[in-house]
């Protein structure tokens, strides 16, 4: 349980925790529960939990408490709504989630919602979870769910295992005899004396998963498990069309387009799953140094870091909603390997990384690399990645999941040591002999400070397994002792005392003049506007450069503009292009090159969009007022459904992370960008 004592508290969990703040008032001024606490409801239980206050006022970044008079009267509305099937799907509260604190003589009610459990998703309003009934928490807001996406939460709630399931038409005819071949003799060789090795093709296959009878319709055939596992790609597609198996190796870090190795669904091999292992897992590992090493007298080949990469392939083929719109995708850096595969992890991230808690999307899938040697065992398989990662003091890994742009859940490996030599020995001169006494935690949010230039409370939860709360406390104690500066607020961002931290006002100079009368065209709320998402965005072939609505930056300027007209800044590494209006004609001409397919058609492919915007940050930073009118999209939902997810990607750059939503927020390809 979360203890809020002060005002002061609330600025921490804030951090934290998702929060949201209410007034609760009523008509009679006495207190009433409001309708608005309902979307919050679903939210919080489909997202991750939160937070409510009821009696608080949240003006900007400050709390205003109001109270509730009559708490009595609001507690027993919400418990009798709560067991109102009629009201809400579940009911997530006990006693013990809803409590009274006392501010200044006023009470306000703390409502603590816990995440429900996949089988309690979707939590809904009425008795029908579609027609917008279904919320779930992105960027501080509710949003109602589609009803595919919800549609795909009820089957997550009641397949406990998706690979299970016995597709219609699909026989030993669909199967890749090459890669089953292939997959016999590895399991025959790991134990030569197992009964199954003397079992002819079909009831081997049936042992293992592959093949399966349903007692109750008389149906057998293959599983989609055996379909997956060893079927020809023609035969999956047919059966699920968004498979896609993606290899990329990448030749320099600071690369997001070009690849010199790819494996991907091509026809020039199987593309069931078992392949894609055995060839990709040659890759990643191909150039890692394997050091000599004794184990009972015999040489061992393989390192921590070859079993972490092992786990971490088949944790992404095991773990994957192979019916979601996101590709399976592995690529391997010269820094790092990234793992993602479609659909949100079943457990909560903390959870995962703790171990011991298993809930596998695939069981059959992770049953059948299990027998032949590969993935540990089940709730096992991530702490087992983190320790082999700690071995070689690499920074520790990331494990999220995002909604945007697709569901889909991403591993970051990366080999750069989380404490560098450089790093470590300027914290010590600065801070001497106190930096010796602090905590672990305290010491990493330094060298993430030191090292990238910031920190935040996300990207420290992502390397630690700490609570949540007790990482807002060790950066609040880091400031209050003068180690860190903080911007304050809701999304802090923390950086080391004296650092220069770019801004927009001090890198692009004072805001322009808005007008006050703004164009209906350009309104990011218009129904006109919403994307076809996910595939397909509108256009927006009226925001021309000359529009007063887009009044240029250039009368502001805090640095001087190369012979292409780019701003140019000693606190950014890179130009910055904040203007299309003063660009030289070549630089501009190849700018609406690189996105000629956005800019003349109203909706294309979601990939086409990424490869553009990509190509337009690499090597420069881009305004978002010029990127949106370099691709004819409106501004805020070019950020919502494709910039916001980038950057939880880690293929764009910030150059102002100290304000991350800020309106002349600027982007740049990943790894052409330090500020």
């Amino acid at each position: 349980m979360i203890r809020i004592e002060s005002i002061a508290d609330l600025e921490l969990i804030r951090e934290s925790v998702d929060l949201e703040c209410k007034l609760a008032a009523g008509r009679d001024g006495r207190g009433a529960l409001p309708e608005d606490f309902w979307p919050t409801y679903s939210a919080f239980g489909n997202t991750g939990g939160g937070l409510v206050l009821l009696g608080i006022r949240e003006k900007g970044e400050q709390f205003c408490v109001e109270g509730v008079v009559d708490v009595a009267k609001v507690r027993k509305d919400l418990f009798v709504a709560l067991n109102n099937r009629q009201k809400v799907s579940v009911n997530l509260l006990t006693d013990a989630h809803v409590r009274e604190v006392t501010f200044d003589g006023r009470t306000v009610i703390v409502i603590e919602i816990p995440r429900a459990t996949r089988r309690q998703q979707p939590v809904h309003l009425t008795t029908n979870p579609f027609a917008g009934h279904t919320f779930r928490r992105l960027n501080d807001g509710d949003h109602s769910l589609t009803d595919e996406e919800v549609r795909r939460m009820l089957a997550e709630q009641v397949q406990d295992s998706r690979d299970e399931r016995i597709p219609r038409g699909y026989g030993m005819e669909d199967l890749d005899r090459e890669s089953f071949r292939a997959y016999r003799q590895i399991f025959s060789s790991r134990d030569p004396g197992h009964p199954w090795i003397a079992e002819e093709d079909r009831e081997f296959l049936r042992l293992i998963g592959g093949w399966r009878k349903d007692r109750e319709t008389g149906d057998s055939g293959l599983t989609l498990a055996g379909l997956l596992m060893f079927g020809q790609f023609t035969a999956i597609q047919e059966e699920l069309p968004n498979y896609m198996l993606d290899y990329q190796e990448r030749p320099e870090a600071k690369t997001e387009t070009r690849w010199i190795d790819r494996l991907t669904l091509d026809g020039k091999w199987s593309g069931n799953l078992f392949d894609f292992y055995r060839r990709v897992y040659l890759k990643l590992t191909a150039d890692l140094k394997v050091p000599f090493h004794l184990v009972k007298g015999e040489r061992k080949e393989e390192t921590p870091v070859h079993e972490a990469l092992r786990e971490a392939l088949a944790n992404v083929l095991v773990h994957a909603d192979y019916s979601d719109r996101a590709s399976v995708r592995v690529v391997k850096h010269p820094d790092r390997f990234v793992f993602r595969n479609p659909g949100l992890m079943r457990v909560p991230v903390e959870v995962a990384l703790q171990g011991g808690e298993p809930d596998c999307r695939n069981r059959t899938l992770h049953k059948m690399f299990r027998l032949v040697g590969v993935g540990e065992q089940a709730g096992t398989g991530i702490p087992k990645i983190l320790k082999g990662w700690r071995t070689q003091h690499w920074s520790p890994p990331n494990l999220h999941d995002t909604p945007v742009p697709y569901l889909q859940t991403l591993l970051e490996l990366r080999m750069i040591d989380l404490f560098p030599e450089k790093v470590m020995a300027g914290l010590k001169r600065r801070f001497g002999s106190e930096f010796d006494r602090l905590s672990y935690v305290e010491r990493v949010a330094l060298a993430l400070a030191g090292s990238e230039g910031t920190v935040n409370h996300a990207r420290l939860r992502a390397v630690t397994t700490e609570h949540p709360v007790d990482l807002s406390k060790t950066l609040r104690h880091l400031t209050q002792t003068g180690m860190l500066e903080s911007t304050g607020g809701r999304g802090a961002v923390y950086h080391l005392p004296g650092e220069v931290i770019p801004t927009p006002d001090n890198v692009l100079g004072p805001a322009p003049r808005i007008p006050t009368a703004s164009s209906p065209n350009l309104e990011p709320s218009s129904p006109n506007l919403e994307p076809s998402f996910p595939h397909l965005e509108p256009s927006f072939p009226h925001l021309e450069p000359s529009s007063p609505h887009l009044e240029p930056s250039s009368p502001h300027l805090t640095g001087t503009r190369d012979p292409d007209g780019c701003l140019l800044s000693e606190q950014l590494n890179l130009p910055v292009i904040d203007d299309l209006g003063v660009l030289s004609a070549d630089l501009r001409g190849a700018l609406e090159s690189l996105a000629a397919l956005p800019r003349s058609k109203a909706k294309v492919p979601r990939p086409v969009m990424i490869e553009a915007i990509l190509k337009l940050c690499e090597g420069r930073f881009v305004v978002l007022r010029c990127l949106a009118e370099l691709v004819h999209r409106n501004p805020q939902a070019l950020r919502d459904h494709y910039l916001t997810g980038l950057l939880q990607d880690r293929r764009l750059t910030l150059a102002f992370p100290k304000t991350p939503t800020h309106e002349r927020q600027a982007y740049s390809s990943t790894h052409t960008a330090t500020p």
